[in-house]
């Protein structure tokens, strides 16, 4: 895939005066002149603040350790996330209404938006990863009712957990060959039964969020999601009061939240190769980046390679469903004492598993189908909002 180049040459001129600086230079430049200028000061203050919440939040996500990233619990917190900057950011739209209807700002406003509509595909993908997960789960859940709390293991219970081990390794091994198993089946979306509810003015969405094609392709939707992705240069900031940097800073977390859902779960042509560059001079920047970063790393080490999704229960999953099953192929009946506790402690190990996901997973899909319906929303809130104040 060609690199996605998000942002101006770090030499440029441009990037001398980003995030706080400039608008707190603005705010002071404001604070000097007459009073009737209060509602601008507000403004200015609503947008660092603003600025800072994104940069908070995710350098909260980013204190992760190795064993938390990319766990179902550190996901949920990612989405919490992006829940409470795109709260933030309907809020600075509908305060600043009147300068967003007018040009250059309709058209970032719109790129966002339309942004935003190819974030829903993206939704609906991790959707059926999800129940791709799920479909494990039923095999560890018969390996856990075949082999755990028995006071006797006999053969024939050996022989089920057997064959759910199998299934679950084809299962996981076609997932990782093709990334297309779930393409014949795109019957599960937030859009289809939904969508149609939130108000009439959505009936166009439903096209674009019943289902993903067959054909679809996760890395090209992060690539068209990214495509012309360009931090503003500091005039251009200084112009529109900052509001074009707020919806720059909505634009990269939007990409970012998606592309490390793509990484985490399991979606048709998953592919990472969307490049992340931006200047640090961001307040946001750093804990975004060094995540891009951590993540990649994850999916190049030896184990990790070819997976199917990043997500640390799917990986635990792998491994204590290959040890379980290099065990049973070496037990003997009737077991020894020693060859017992071994398979109980296996058993465990899968039980433990078995909980992450079973406790974790509804939570979870909660979550992404609020985000789905959330950005949906936002963006006919939006769209209406700015109409109204062109018409006005």
């Amino acid at each position: 895939m060609p690199t996605t180049d998000l942002h101006e040459p770090a030499s440029s001129s441009s990037f001398s005066g980003f995030g706080f600086s400039i608008l707190s230079r603005r705010r002071d430049q404001i604070h000097s002149m007459e009073s009737t200028h209060g509602a601008n000061t507000g403004q200015e203050v609503e947008l660092e603040f603003f600025q800072k919440q994104v940069a908070d939040r995710f350098q909260d996500l980013a204190s992760a350790d190795s064993d938390e990233l990319l766990s179902i619990p550190w996901l949920r917190k990612l989405l919490d996330a992006f829940l409470s900057c795109q709260e933030a950011f309907r809020v600075i739209v509908l305060n600043n209404k009147a300068l967003l209807s007018k040009p250059p700002m309709d058209r970032y406003l719109a790129d966002f938006y339309e942004r935003s509509v190819k974030a829903l595909d993206v939704c609906n993908a991790i959707r059926d990863g999800i129940e791709q997960i799920r479909q494990w789960q039923k095999h560890l859940e018969i390996v856990l009712c075949a082999l755990d709390n028995q006071r006797i293991i006999g053969e024939g219970q050996f022989r089920r957990a057997k064959k759910a081990l199998v299934d679950l390794a084809i299962g996981m091994l076609d997932e990782k060959d093709s990334n297309t198993t779930l393409g014949s089946n795109r019957n599960r979306s937030f859009g289809r039964n939904n969508v149609q509810k939130e108000s009439k003015s959505l009936g166009h969405f439903r096209s674009l969020s019943w289902s993903v094609s067959r054909s679809w392709s996760a890395a090209r939707q992060l690539q068209a999601i990214s495509s012309n992705l360009i931090a503003p240069r500091a005039n251009e900031i200084m112009s529109t009061n900052g509001l074009n940097l707020a919806v720059f800073t909505m634009n990269y977390v939007l990409l970012f939240v998606m592309w490390a859902l793509v990484a985490a779960i399991p979606c048709q042509d998953r592919g990472l190769q969307t490049h992340f560059y931006v200047s640090k001079q961001f307040l946001w920047a750093g804990p975004i980046l060094s995540l891009h970063e951590r993540i990649l790393e994850e999916s190049k080490k030896r184990d990790r390679r070819n997976a199917c999704g990043l997500l640390k229960e799917i990986h635990e999953v792998e491994i204590c469903a290959r040890h379980l099953n290099e065990l049973t192929d070496s037990v003997q009946f009737p077991m020894t004492e020693d060859k017992e506790r071994e398979v109980k402690q296996r058993v465990q190990e899968v039980g433990v598993v078995y909980e992450a996901i079973k406790y974790g997973l509804d939570p979870f899909e909660r979550e992404v189908r609020d985000v789905f319906h959330r950005i949906v929303r936002s963006r006919t809130e939006g769209l209406d909002s700015v109409g109204r104040a062109n018409n006005d």
